[in-house]
């Protein structure tokens, strides 16, 4: 029997939950620190903005930035916490005033992006028709996690944010094992499982677990993903051509964003289909 599709989620939240850079001051351009490697071209320090940061917050080679070595700038989203921050929660200041407000915004920005993304996973948990049982229990955690988010930047950052992770994700695992069961063998239990550059095309990977798992650089071409729990998990450079999608669990665009692809990848109706699989699968 074919894995029944999740509920529609709500298009509103998920916009709220979408990054729109018009809206933020460069954070994600400043805050974090990374360093030179395949990921990034070259290497910054945290509160540094990058060079290629203009004076009207956007990237200067926001068009071309896989071609000019940072294709980790295009794996990274925010869930909709930069503008959320920059708004919201400093009135539409901008870090360029003050180096004091700086630092607090830098430092605020890692915590609001975290519970965004957890607002994402529960609105997500929220539309599983297995998962009903927990819609009540689902919500009010998402109520409890969005009133985190409206607190002033001095309150974020002393939120204990490890402790209400667990705490939700003791929800979230629940949710993935209702909306699991049935549909996934007992060796499917993959959790954190290293399976980087692995040859696993075609595999029936239905229901399987894999939060946390690394996948990096693994052959899942066609394979049968549906349903299967991708928290957390690393596909950065994951074959994904012609692998089925479409009822995946938790499933980010960050992570389609990493991972190859083709025009043959099924994919759930809200995920984007990235702008590079085509070029990946012609190339190949």
């Amino acid at each position: 029997m074919a894995p029944a599709p999740p509920s529609t989620p709500d298009p509103e939240f998920r916009e709220r939950l979408r990054a729109d850079c018009t809206r933020c001051t460069g954070l994600c351009c400043v805050a974090p620190a990374f360093s030179a490697s395949a990921d990034f071209a070259i290497t910054k320090p945290a509160g540094t903005p990058c060079p290629n940061l203009l004076a009207d917050s956007r990237c200067g080679i926001h068009d071309r930035l896989r071609d000019s070595g940072f294709p980790g700038c295009t794996v990274f989203d925010c869930f909709g916490a930069g503008q959320h921050l920059t708004q919201v929660t400093f009135g539409g200041r901008d870090w360029r005033e003050d180096p004091r407000l700086a630092e607090r915004m830098f430092a605020a920005f890692p915590v609001l992006r975290e519970l965004h993304e957890l607002l994402y996973y529960l609105h997500e948990a929220r539309t599983l028709p297995a998962a009903r049982v927990l819609h009540a229990d689902l919500e009010a955690a998402l109520v409890a996690t969005d009133q985190l988010t409206r607190q002033d930047a001095g309150a974020l950052l002393e939120t204990d944010l490890a402790a209400h992770w667990r705490s939700v994700n003791v929800l979230l695992s629940r949710a993935s094992e209702l909306a699991r069961k049935g549909h996934g063998a007992p060796d499917r239990e993959l959790r954190g499982a290293d399976l980087a550059g692995k040859s696993l095309g075609g595999a029936d990977l239905r229901g399987a677990n894999l939060r946390g798992a690394l996948l990096l650089g693994t052959d899942l071409r066609g394979a049968d993903l549906r349903l299967a729990d991708l928290t957390g998990a690393d596909v950065r450079g994951a074959d994904l051509a012609g692998a089925d999608l479409t009822t995946s669990l938790f499933l980010v665009q960050a992570q389609l964003d990493a991972a190859r692809g083709d025009d043959r990848t099924r994919l759930p109706a809200t995920a984007r289909r990235p702008r590079h699989w085509v070029r990946a699968r012609s190339a190949g």
